[in-house]
């Protein structure tokens, strides 16, 4: 029995919709997503891994294109070291699914049936266990499952399911049942942050959420997990990014400060490759107009979004007692202001800055969000 090399790798969703981009960008990102897998070949190689886990998502829906498919395949052919799949919820194993029109090669090995299932592998002293959604959701299916341990051989389980307390459609798992499953490693997807390195019992587990972000609510840096199995039972967990691009969020307050300056000041070197949304803070006199600062920013962004959460500074109903129009019409909205609930104030500022900017005859561009 020796130290076993793994990676463990999920929730790749290719051929991702990416709706909140324009068309050409949005085919460009379903591009470089096929050009993960390259990058996942290459770190199997360079590490020298022994085995490679995919637990379920690799696409994001059977409607995939041939392309992406050919790359899959092609890419996990080269990697050498056994691949092991155990297809989840959105890309579950059916006749119709991409799965059944792919040849896959001799290294690889797809889970189609939804019960555990498992395949010894002498040569690196393991079995591996795994099984597949046959629909979109699926039952319990580590429940009442337990794997013989067998002297010199290390149990993985591939799965993809969540951890929790046992209620769900997506095979829920407790960690009772990682604790009482024989397992060593369970290599699991579906959550799409990762996990680090968790126990229950002797069995470790974790999942490496999804490899690269495909909107704002996965943003930051993202990972693929490699695992070290070692003679004495312990675990390493070593996170690797392969992405081409991060989603990121980032808050820039303007008060007192041109919001072109406090981007520029506020932002990283490494922005034209990725996906900003920026959200102005702090209180200015007049809305920014979002228009320009895209017109300004947008080189140094593979995409930008902007929203103005701004407010307007207190001077904006000093003059609301003028015997002026403006005065006229900033104490009609002062009155409202003052009667209304907290959560109704936003709209009455932004409805006394489209006021003034028509008073002045400015072009508005106040929108409170630039999709």
């Amino acid at each position: 029995m020796s130290d076993l090399k793994i990676l463990h790798a999920a929730d790749l969703h290719l051929d991702s919709a990416f709706e909140a981009l324009p068309a050409g960008k949005a085919a460009l990102r379903r591009s470089e997503q096929r050009e993960l897998l390259r990058r996942l070949a290459a770190l199997a190689q360079q590490e020298k891994v022994q085995l490679v886990v995919l637990s379920g998502d690799l696409f994001d829906s059977d409607n995939s294109y041939y392309e992406t498919g050919e790359q899959l395949a092609r890419c996990l052919a080269v990697i050498g070291a056994p691949v092991f799949i155990a297809p989840g919820n959105h890309d579950f194993y059916s006749s119709r699914s991409p799965w059944a029109r792919l040849k896959l090669q001799g290294n690889i090995y797809l889970f189609t049936e939804n019960r555990i299932r498992g395949m010894e592998l002498p040569a690196l002293g393991a079995r591996v266990y795994g099984a597949a959604f046959n629909e979109k959701h699926s039952g319990a299916l580590l429940h009442g499952f337990t794997a013989e341990r067998k002297p010199g051989f290390k149990n993985i389980l591939v799965l993809h399911g969540e951890v929790g307390s046992g209620d769900g459609n997506y095979n829920p798992i407790t960690e009772e049942e990682l604790a009482a499953s024989g397992m060593d490693y369970v290599a699991l997807g579906h959550i799409h942050k990762a996990s680090g390195l968790l126990r229950a019992g002797e069995t470790w587990y974790s999942w490496p959420g999804c490899p690269e972000g495909r909107g704002f609510d996965e943003t930051g840096e993202k990972f693929v997990n490699l695992i070290t199995l070692t003679d004495d039972g312990d675990c390493r967990l070593e996170q690797r990014s392969i992405a081409m691009r991060r989603y990121e969020t980032l808050a820039v307050d303007v008060t007192g400060d041109d919001p072109l300056l406090a981007i520029h000041t506020q932002l990283p070197d490494d922005s034209v490759r990725n996906i900003y949304r920026i959200t102005l803070t702090g209180e200015l006199d007049e809305a920014p107009d979002l228009s320009r600062l895209r017109q300004n920013l947008s080189e140094l962004f593979f995409e930008l979004q902007l929203r103005d959460e701004t407010r307007p500074r207190r001077s904006l109903w000093e003059r609301a007692g003028d015997d002026t129009l403006r005065g006229l019409f900033l104490k009609k909205l002062k009155k409202q202001y003052d009667d209304a609930p907290d959560d109704e104030r936003r709209m009455i500022e932004q409805a006394a800055r489209w006021g003034l900017a028509a008073l002045d005859n400015r072009e508005e561009a106040v929108r409170h969000d630039d999709p």
